[in-house]
């Protein structure tokens, strides 16, 4: 059974996601309200944090913490071990396709291959849940594998923590032309107009599309 998957995004009152002094702790406290089995992160979100991770602590592992599974398509992500180490996750994942450029012989991480020259998310969640016992997933990025999840009905909660700014650059984190259902689940403010808005998810007539997608659409985002 494929698991129940979380959106979870920091945003701008204009749709940004970056340009403005995001609450961390807020968003992380929130995040632990889901206990997710895995954290799935596009390998776009993991290279602009690659010179923090090998300057971060490495406490290792933590055997409470969900798995970390990070799409990258083309094999980009070099830091696994610090990511390992690092003091978040049990253990880290990669999601391959078949065409991923080949690693290097003597890795040890751990690899999940789906899809043919992209990663084919619908089949990754599947595997994850019925090859992991994952049951919820908790997803993190900048927006766009977050949009490309949205387009495919991949996502059953979106969680959005709106801080009161207004970016007017950049643009908003998605542009698709989606036609989705959100039911309002729960509204919260906090100390400084920062506000918690979770919704659930129901496909429209305009959401579909191809399971399997990569860098070419933002998959690795």
């Amino acid at each position: 059974m494929r698991p129940h998957v979380v959106a979870q995004l920091a945003v701008s009152v204009d749709g940004a996601t970056a340009g403005f002094a995001v609450d961390h702790a807020r968003f992380y406290a929130l995040a632990t309200l889901w206990q997710e089995d895995v954290t799935l992160i596009g390998a776009d979100t993991i290279l602009a944090q690659e010179e923090a991770l090998r300057s971060a602590p490495h406490p290792g592992p933590r055997p409470a913490g969900p798995l970390l599974a990070v799409v990258d398509s083309r094999a980009r992500v070099r830091e696994w071990e610090a990511l390992r180490r690092v003091g978040h996750w049990s253990d880290v994942l990669a999601l391959y396709a078949d065409q991923t450029p080949a690693r290097s012989p003597d890795s040890s991480i751990a690899e999940l291959i789906t899809g043919y020259d992209r990663v084919d998310l619908a089949e990754a969640l599947d595997l994850l849940g019925s090859r992991r016992g994952a049951e919820v997933v908790r997803v993190e990025s900048g927006g766009t594998l977050i949009a490309v999840l949205l387009e495919l009905g991949l996502i059953d909660e979106l969680a959005l923590l709106v801080h009161p700014v207004i970016v007017g650059s950049g643009g908003p984190w998605t542009t698709s032309r989606l036609n989705l259902n959100l039911s309002l689940a729960n509204a919260e403010e906090f100390e400084g107009g920062v506000v918690w808005l979770r919704y659930c998810v129901s496909l429209g007539r305009g959401a579909q599309g191809s399971s399997e997608v990569g860098e070419s659409v933002g998959g690795d985002g």
